[in-house]
Order: C-alpha cells, then sequence, then structure tokens
C-alpha cells in the first residue's frame, strides 16, 4: 500500500534515516566538489558547481573547515548529506570531510552520502571515516546490468545503511523494476525515486530527450510522478520513497530555511512563516549621523546596526518613523542564507 506523504510524496515503508534529518529540515548539504566522470543527461547540478572542483555547505561557497562548521552550527544541524558532483571523485577530501562533522558534533551527527562509484575499497574507507548511510546513484545504462557491479560485495560487506537513489524517468519502467528487483535480492535497505526535474544546466539535454514541464508553477516533468507510481505498485514488498519536487521546495526546504532564521535571527530582524528574514534598511552617505538622528527618534542601539551604506533598523520600528526620515528606507525580504538572496523590497517613503 502506498502511503501519501506531504506535497505529493509517497512510501511504501520507514524512510531512509538520512531522509528523516532532510525532512525536519536539520540536514546540511555539503558539496564536495562538483566533478563527476558519469554524464548523467539528466542531472540537475547548477551551473556554478558542475563540472568543477568546488565546496558548497548549503547556498554558500566555502573554503575553508571552520566556514562548513559554521554552517553546520547556523542551522543547529543533526546531520549532513554530503554530494557533488562525485564526492568519491575526491575521496581524500571526503574521508577529511566525515572525520572533522564526526569530531566536532560526535558519532550522533548523521551522513549519508551520494555516489555511482561501486567500489568496496572506496566504501570501506568511508565506513571507517564514520559514515553512516550510503546512496548509491547508478547511470540509467546500469539498472539492467547491476550484477555487473560489485554491490552485490558491499551490501555483504558494510554495517552502513545501504541505499539506491535515481530519478523516477518516465519511459523507464522496466529499467527500473529491474533496477529495484536486483537489490532488493541483495538485501539493499531502501530505493529512493526522486521526480525528475528541469534546471538552468540540464535544460537543453531535457528537451533533447522530448520531456515536457508538467505545468506552469513546476520544474517537474510530466510523467515522472506516474512512473514513480507504477514502479512502486509492482514492487510493492520494497522500501520505496517517492520525494516529489514540490517535496522539496515545501517542506525540505522550508523547514531548513526556518530552522536556520531561528537561529541567526537577531533582535532586530523578524521571521516570516516561510522562513525568510524581513530587516530595515536606511540607506545613508553618513552612517554615524544617521544613527544620531535615528537615537533622536528614539530608537535604541539594540535596534539598529551599522552597515556599509546603511543602517539596518527593526523593520517594525522603521515602518513606524520613516516617513520622519529624508534617507531612502526599505524592508527587505530575504533568504536567512550565505547568499542572502532578496526575495522583496518595499519602499517605505
Amino acid at each position: 500500500m502506498l502511503k501519501k506523504m506531504e506535497c505529493g510524496s509517497l512510501c511504501t515503508g520507514p524512510v531512509a534515516e538520512g531522509c528523516e534529518h532532510c525532512i525536519n529540515g536539520s540536514k546540511m548539504v555539503l558539496l564536495v566538489t562538483g566533478k563527476c566522470g558519469w554524464g548523467c543527461f539528466y542531472c540537475p547540478v547548477s551551473l556554478e558547481k558542475k563540472g568543477l572542483d568546488v565546496i558548497y555547505a548549503n547556498e554558500g561557497r566555502v573554503t575553508t573547515d571552520d566556514e562548513i562548521i559554521a554552517e553546520a552550527e547556523s542551522m543547529d544541524a543533526t546531520g549532513t548529506g554530503i554530494t557533488g558532483g562525485d564526492p568519491l571523485v575526491v575521496l581524500d577530501r571526503t574521508v577529511h570531510m566525515i572525520e572533522l562533522l564526526k569530531g566536532r558534533f560526535g558519532p550522533e551527527h548523521h551522513i549519508h552520502l551520494y555516489t555511482a562509484t561501486i567500489d568496496p575499497e572506496k566504501v570501506a574507507r568511508l565506513e571507517a571515516a564514520g559514515l553512516d548511510e550510503i546512496r548509491f546513484h547508478p547511470p540509467v545504462s546500469m539498472w539492467t546490468r547491476m550484477q555487473e557491479t560489485r554491490l552485490a560485495d558491499i551490501v555483504s560487506s558494510t554495517k552502513m545503511d545501504v541505499g539506491i537513489e535515481v530519478p523516477a524517468i518516465p519511459g523507464k519502467e522496466t529499467e527500473l523494476n529491474a533496477l529495484i528487483s536486483y537489490v532488493a535480492s541483495l538485501g539493499v535497505k531502501f530505493v529512493n525515486l526522486n521526480e525528475l526535474e528541469f534546471s538552468e544546466s540540464n535544460w537543453g539535454m531535457m528537451e533533447e530527450q522530448g520531456y515536457q514541464v508538467r505545468d506552469d508553477v513546476s520544474s517537474a516533468i510530466l510523467g515522472s510522478e506516474e512512473t514513480a507510481r507504477k514502479v512502486m505498485k509492482a514492487n510493492r514488498k520494497v522500501n520505496i520513497h517517492f520525494c516529489s519536487s514540490s517535496f522539496k521546495d515545501g517542506v525540505q526546504l522550508r523547514r531548513r530555511l526556518i530552522r536556520r532564521a531561528e537561529h541567526i535571527c537577531t533582535d532586530y530582524q523578524a521571521i516570516t512563516d516561510d522562513g525568510t528574514l524581513v530587516r530595515g534598511y536606511v540607506y545613508t552617505k553618513d552612517v554615524n549621523a544617521t544613527m544620531g538622528k535615528l537615537r533622536e527618534l528614539g530608537v535604541e542601539d539594540g535596534m539598529m546596526v551599522a552597515l556599509d551604506g546603511k543602517v539596518e533598523v527593526a523593520p517594525w520600528i522603521l515602518e513606524d518613523i520613516s516617513t520622519s526620515l529624508d534617507e531612502r528606507c526599505y524592508i527587505s525580504e530575504q533568504y536567512p542564507t550565505a547568499d542572502g538572496l532578496e526575495v522583496e523590497r518595499t519602499p517605505l517613503n
């Protein structure tokens, strides 16, 4: 029986532990490299990461261990998902990241990893470093030939949770059924089917395959959900989780944003129900003079801070006093992420 979850997601049994942290919004996403040699046509990795040897912790590019730890602390992360590219392309770095996170947050900090590389020796190094869960992402060409890989050796020798995570590609039901049947026979703990999506980096390739967007408000591919449902019904005894496109944005991302916002929000900022930060700005050429003027209007020092070219003021206070200021005043709604992407800006005077 298919169990309905939020935003159109489905499952036939318990979701993987790594998914639990993601659903709760408490998982940090750590991209250890954008490099990958598999060339999957549907790869959704963004253009600033794809094929490049860069490291990102959630939305922010990082270059030091301290920056990675700071990002995890900023959201009080209970777990980390290590991704790429393919993390096993930079195995030494990936091992270091696992040891870094376990050393800082302890063994209870759950770490799962995504890779297309099925290599028992490399997997053994990951397990020795402290990895809790590994998710293999074989390319489509291997879905009917998994017996040619060494997945059986890995499943039989590791104590980690082993899963398969692939997109639900329309027209590939036969291949998906073959993949699931084989990995289930090995004792793989779970299979995750992701709703196939368009992205800025795979748009051209996806068009070549003849796929269409499901509707005007989604990046999901028409037919992906239907494919997942058929495959899940054909494999009812296997622990399968279908993760919808809207679930990723409407549940996982939203909860992570709220969690991070609650940890970084200052006394002079506000949080919306969607987890965005609301900030008030007074733009000025003379920050000190503007700070003095704000004090004369009754703004306490704890309700404002001097920034470069502007003063940030508690938005609820700025709304009341903006008409008394000659400087330009705005309310800014932003994501509580490293890049601080602005969602909306409202002028007050």
